[in-house]
Order: C-alpha cells, then sequence, then structure tokens
C-alpha cells in the first residue's frame, strides 16, 4: 500500500490528481461550514448528539449539525440511485430497456439519477426546514415575519447545495482519484474521527467532558480507562477484518478450449474466474443506513411525542426492532448489488464468446446456475460479514454508555477502510499502467 502511494507521488500524472482530489475535499470542507442563508445554525449545535441523526451528519462532515448549505450532502443521491436500481429490475420497462444498452444507457440511467437526486433533495430540504424551525419554536429562522417563500428559498439553496457536491463528485471521478460519490462520503466521516475520539476519550480517559482534553492521562476509574482501550482493541480488529474480507476471494478454475489458432491462446489454457467473497463492497451498509436515516430525520423534529416514538422504534438501529430492519436491509442489499455486480447470465456469456469452460460444467444455463451457487454462498459469508461489523458498536453500546457518536464507528469505518482499499487499489493499476506504457514507447 505505501509502496504503492510513493509511487503514486513520483508519477506526474499521478500526482496532479491526487492533488486535485485533496483540492476537491478542501472546497467540499470549507462548503460545510457556509450557513444557508436567514438562519442561526447555533440553534442545531446538539442536533449531531443525538444517535437519531448521528450517521447521517457523519456522512455530511458535520454539515448537518451547522446547517450548512451541503447539510444533505451525497445522501439524496444514494437513495436515488437505491430506487433507481430497483426499477431496473423489469419494474419500469424504459429502465430496463436503457439498461442494456451499454454505455449510452447507462449515461440516460446516470442522468435519471441526478435528477431523481434533485428533486429528492428539495423535497427533504423543504421538509427539514420546515420540520428543525417548528421543532426549535421558529429559532431556526432570524427574520421575524416568517413567509412560506422563505422556506422554499432555503430549500433551494440546500438543493443547490446538494448539486455542488455532486458536481464536484464528478469532478473527482474525471480528473482526480478514485470514485467522487465514495470520496466525498469517505472524506465526510474522516473529518468526524477527531471529534469522536475526543468524545470517547472525554467519557472514559477524563472522567467526563467538563474538563479539559489535556488532562486525558488522569483517568479517574481503572474501569473507564479499560472500557477505552476494550474500545479501541475492536476497532482495531475490526480494521485487520475489513482488510482481509474486502481482499477475500473465491476462484472458479477456467479452462480454454483448443483451437487451431492456440497459438493466440497461448498462456490461456489454466487460468480462473475470480469472485470476491464480498463483491458489493461497502455499498449494502451505506444503502441501508441512508435508507434509516431518512424517516430519522423526519422524527427528530416531529413534535408528537407518539409519532416519533413509534418512528425511532421502527428505524433506529439502537432499538430491537430497528435493529432488525438494520440487519435485514444489510442482508438484501448485499444480495442485490451482488447480482448486479457479477451477473451470472453475463459471467456464462462471456466465457461462452471466449471460448472457455468450467471444468465438469456445460456451458450455457449450467455454467450460469453453477456460477449463481458460488455468489450465493460467497455473499453469505460476506453479508454476515458486513452485517456483523456494522453491529459491533451497537451491541458495544449495550454493555457501555457509548457516546451516540461512536456508536456508529463500526459503519465509519468499514466504508472509510473499504473506499481506502479501492483507492490504493486504483492508484497500484494507474502505477503499472503508466510502467507499462512507458515500456512501450521507449
Amino acid at each position: 500500500m505505501w509502496n504503492a502511494l510513493v509511487q503514486a507521488f513520483k508519477n506526474k500524472e499521478l500526482r496532479k490528481r491526487i492533488y486535485f482530489t485533496l483540492f476537491a475535499f478542501f472546497v467540499f470542507k470549507l462548503m460545510t461550514h457556509i450557513p444557508v442563508p436567514l438562519t442561526d445554525a447555533k440553534v442545531l449545535e446538539n442536533l449531531g448528539e443525538t444517535t437519531l441523526l448521528g450517521f447521517a451528519n457523519a456522512l455530511t462532515g458535520g454539515a448537518l449539525q451547522r446547517f450548512s448549505i451541503v447539510a444533505l450532502g451525497v445522501s439524496p443521491y444514494i437513495t436515488a440511485s437505491i430506487v433507481i436500481q430497483l426499477l431496473q429490475m423489469d419494474i419500469v420497462p424504459v429502465l430496463s430497456e436503457w439498461a442494456k444498452e451499454g454505455e449510452t444507457g447507462k449515461q440516460k440511467i446516470q442522468q435519471t439519477t441526478r435528477y431523481a437526486a434533485l428533486a429528492l433533495a428539495f423535497i427533504q430540504a423543504l421538509a427539514m426546514s420546515i420540520g428543525f424551525d417548528r421543532l426549535y419554536l421558529g429559532a431556526l429562522l432570524t427574520p421575524t415575519n416568517v413567509t412560506p417563500l422563505m422556506y422554499v428559498y432555503i430549500a433551494l439553496v440546500i438543493t443547490a447545495g446538494t448539486a455542488a457536491v455532486l458536481w464536484i463528485a464528478d469532478q473527482i471521478t474525471a480528473k482526480g482519484i478514485g470514485n467522487g460519490t465514495s470520496m466525498i462520503i469517505m472524506a465526510g466521516i474522516v473529518a468526524t474521527f477527531p471529534y469522536m475520539v475526543n468524545d470517547l476519550a472525554n467519557k472514559y480517559l477524563v472522567g467526563g467532558a467538563g474538563k479539559k482534553f489535556k488532562e486525558w492521562l488522569m483517568i479517574t476509574e481503572p474501569e473507564q480507562g479499560l472500557i477505552f482501550l476494550l474500545f479501541m482493541l475492536v476497532m482495531i480488529i475490526i480494521i485487520i477484518a475489513i482488510i482481509f474480507m474486502q481482499n477475500a476471494v473465491r476462484k472458479i478454475p477456467i479452462q480454454y478450449a483448443n483451437r487451431a489458432n492456440a497459438a493466440t491462446l497461448r498462456g490461456k489454457k489454466d487460468s480462473h474466474l475470480p469472485i470476491k467473497l464480498n463483491p458489493s463492497g461497502v455499498i449494502p451498509v451505506i444503502f441501508a443506513s441512508s435508507l434509516l436515516s431518512l424517516p430519522l430525520t423526519v422524527a427528530s423534529f416531529i413534535q408528537n411525542e407518539s409519532t416519533k416514538n413509534m418512528l425511532s422504534m421502527f428505524f433506529d438501529y439502537n432499538q430491537p426492532i430497528g435493529f432488525t430492519i438494520y440487519v435485514v436491509l444489510i442482508f438484501l442489499f448485499s444480495f442485490f448489488y451482488a447480482f448486479v455486480q457479477v451477473s451470472p447470465e453475463k459471467v456464462a456469456e462471456n466465457l461462452r464468446k471466449q471460448g472457455s469452460y468450467i471444468p465438469g460444467v456445460r456451458p450455457g444455463k449450467e455454467t450460469e446456475n453453477y456460477v449463481s451457487g458460488v455468489l450465493l454462498r460467497t455473499t453469505v459469508v460476506g453479508s454476515t460479514y458486513l452485517m456483523i461489523v456494522a453491529i459491533l458498536p451497537i451491541v458495544f453500546s449495550i454493555f457501555t454508555d457509548l457516546p451516540p457518536s461512536v456508536r456508529i464507528g463500526g459503519t465509519s469505518l468499514l466504508i472509510v477502510v473499504g473506499v481506502a482499499q479501492e483507492l490504493f487499489k486504483q492508484i497500484e493499476t494507474k502505477t503499472k499502467s503508466q510502467k507499462y506504457s512507458g515500456f512501450i514507447k521507449s
């Protein structure tokens, strides 16, 4: 990993891409501190301390708590992506046709997803501005004479902020490194890590947030210090497990049929088809968390306690029912996205076109069924691993009084480590391709 990073900085083109990505992160972070006009963000200072909006706030790098112009981040785009991908499964014929049109259809789907994301962003922003203002008894909006047009104006500003973030993500994908949307999510989460560690240290190392952080060595109770060390050990184990499981691959042996032009297939007689143990990566956790955070955002500014408690019971993963729904969503999205990423039908078709086959398995439908069975078994293991990593801090909080910002630590680590691994793989691939191209030119 470090060797790939050193080689990347030695490469002029990659170095420019890295600097561009870092500059995009700086612009995004700067935008998280720009408040929405006509509002007083100070009234939301304690918003991020609630478990209801903790993950949504982490995804935006604290922008939701500051009620900045990018308060929604890329969350509307994630939700829109879920809806569009589900509709592609022969529910909406037009989307199903676009999905089969190759690159042209992919561009149409991407454009439709962005339009849907902006529409959803406007609806969410309008609901947030009205809900938060009523929740804090009109303290959010600074004008004394509040009109409906002010709420619409605020919603348009936040929607424009979401559009700007999506544009920055596209620029990172085109001119930077990594997938832009994933990189923005990772940047937002990494920006909240110092606050998470500070909350953890304040609670267990200095006897509460009332003392200064420089007094962290003065542990008031040995049991509290033990909890801190145990939690840090769990986080390290999670990181190691994520790195191992993300690289785990199930290799299906492949053989190539003998042909008259065997010379063109030299070196291809013995190969394998790699299927990752977790082909969907961190996307199922992001999708599940985003879907849960949406109704919880609504629940946070509902004044009716019974309705608020009911929503919290079903969508707060610290509650038994919400916890169960969270686990089920992770499993469902893991299977859904695994079969989207690795389509057994396309794999069987590609093997047939290449004149290759799986030993002991007939080409065609039998190969498709075999790949589906392997993918099903590996996804069971991969989704179980994702579920365990995501719920470990939640289970840990049952036995200890963890701060709300720390309870999302497992999910945050899963996203950050997963995106970082994909990033370093891309850097390594680009570094090797640059070496080969330079060798050919010379």
